[in-house]
This record gives structure tokens, C-alpha cells and sequence, in this order.
């Protein structure tokens, strides 16, 4: 019919889930840290107004998120736990995993956002990340010869980028940058982006991080992000040429 908007329905979701929603709003709006013990389960009926086998699947939702730590003996219960970045990350590639990210999709992210971190972290960063970094940008300071060793250098070039996001005064950015270097690993080992070994980009990347780092013990926040804006357009060209001959090849053969 004219004028109507067809909409599709939402999921409806199980009460337990919807009962750990509760449960975690509760806990936000008591400002509730990691560590703190929840109300037993008589009192969890109580505060929800459900059954006994509502409340224990609910908790056992938020047990497999990482939300609730339960102790058995002494002492024991339910408890606040904290969910740490790489598990965060890990179910959040599961959802990616679906969704045909391409290279170009993941470099307009680190475009935007990673010359921003380092020019934030120039002269922040202590020596000893400031020697963690230069010992990672020079993990590898000869040319891979095969294409293992050119899976190994790809994965470590990313690991730089990583650990750079770790220290990011801005946890969002840091942790959404950590996750682009999560799923460009996983994309370039089962897509096998490292084939054949190439020169070209393991001298441009390994030069670019040094110059990085260099940048950062200067204190030099516009040359940082000059030099990462540099690295992320050429390693994206790349890598986009890259998987346009792994894909030309695969046609051929």
C-alpha cells in the first residue's frame, strides 16, 4: 500500500537475555567496579521479579561475556569482572568475519585515525615504549626470502601497529586502531596477502616506523603524522595490488 513503510521486525530476544541487560544496567547505575560482589540469587529474583532459571541462565550470559566472575567456597559468589581489550576484540571479529571487509574499508579507518594517535602520543611516551617500538620496527632488518618469512614480517609489521595503539591516551581510538590490526592480520594470513615476497613493501614499512618512532623521541607530532599518513596511503596501494594479483592469479590457474 502507498504511504506505508514496511519495516522488518527485530529479533525477539529470550527473557534471560533481557534479564542480563538488567543486570547490567544495574550494576552501571550503582557505579559497580570490577571486584564487586553481586546480590545472591534469592535476592536477584527479588530485585527482577523472574524465576529461579531465568536468573541463572542470565548470569550465565554475562559469565561467557566476561561480565561476571563467580567464586565458589568461602568467601564466594558473584562478581564484577572486566572484560580485557583482546577478548573485546575477539567477539568483535567474529562479527566481522561475516561482513567482507575489504583492504580499502580497513585503510579509510586507518587513514583517519592513526596519523591523529601519533601525532597525540609525540612526546608522551616513555623510553622504554620508545624502545619497545624501535625494537619492533627493526624485528627484521633483511628482506624476506620465502613466503613464510614474508607471512612473519607482515604479522610483526601489524604488531607494531598494535602495540603503538596500546598506548593511546584515547582508549576508544586506541582500542578501535588495536582491532583494524586485528582483522588486517586475520584478512592478510587467510587471504594470503603476503604472496609472493615483496621488497618494496617490507623496506617501505620498515623505513616509515623508524622514521616514526624517531619522530616520537623528538617530541615531533606533525612529523609523525606526516610519516603515518605517508606509510597508510603507500602500504594500502600495496596491498590492494597485492590482493588483485593474488585474485588475478587464482583466474588464471
Amino acid at each position: 500500500m502507498d504511504g506505508v513503510v514496511e519495516t522488518t521486525p527485530r529479533p525477539r530476544r529470550s527473557r534471560p537475555v533481557r534479564v542480563a541487560d538488567e543486570i547490567k544496567q544495574w550494576v552501571v547505575e550503582r557505579d559497580l567496579r570490577q571486584g564487586a560482589k553481586l546480590p545472591n540469587e534469592a535476592e536477584m529474583i527479588a530485585l527482577f521479579g523472574v524465576s529461579k532459571g531465568t536468573v541463572r541462565e542470565a548470569m550465565r550470559i554475562l559469565e561467557a561475556q566476561g561480565l561476571v566472575v563467580t567464586r565458589t567456597g568461602p568467601g564466594g559468589g558473584s562478581f564484577v569482572g572486566k572484560v580485557s581489550a583482546e577478548r573485546a576484540r575477539s567477539l568483535l571479529a567474529n562479527y566481522f568475519y561475516f561482513q567482507d571487509l575489504s583492504i580499502s574499508d580497513i585503510y579509510q579507518m586507518r587513514r583517519a585515525l592513526e596519523p591523529e594517535m601519533v601525532r597525540s602520543l609525540a612526546g608522551s611516551l616513555t623510553g622504554a615504549q620508545l624502545d619497545e617500538l624501535e625494537a619492533l620496527a627493526e624485528r627484521y632488518p633483511e628482506p624476506a626470502q620465502t613466503a613464510e618469512q614474508e607471512k612473519e614480517q607482515h604479522i610483526a609489521s601489524l604488531a607494531f601497529h598494535a602495540r603503538l595503539s596500546d598506548f593511546a591516551e584515547n582508549r576508544l581510538m586506541g582500542f578501535v586502531i588495536g582491532f583494524m590490526a586485528r582483522i588486517l592480520t586475520d584478512l592478510t594470513v587467510y587471504r594470503r596477502l603476503y604472496e609472493p615476497p615483496n621488497r618494496t613493501l617490507w623496506e617501505r614499512g620498515r623505513r616509515h616506523q623508524i622514521d616514526l618512532v624517531a619522530a616520537l623521541r623528538a617530541g615531533d607530532g606533525e612529523a609523525a603524522a606526516r610519516i603515518m599518513a605517508s606509510h597508510m596511503k603507500g602500504a594500502e596501494e600495496m596491498m590492494v595490488a597485492q590482493e588483485v594479483h593474488l585474485k588475478r592469479q587464482f583466474i588464471e590457474d
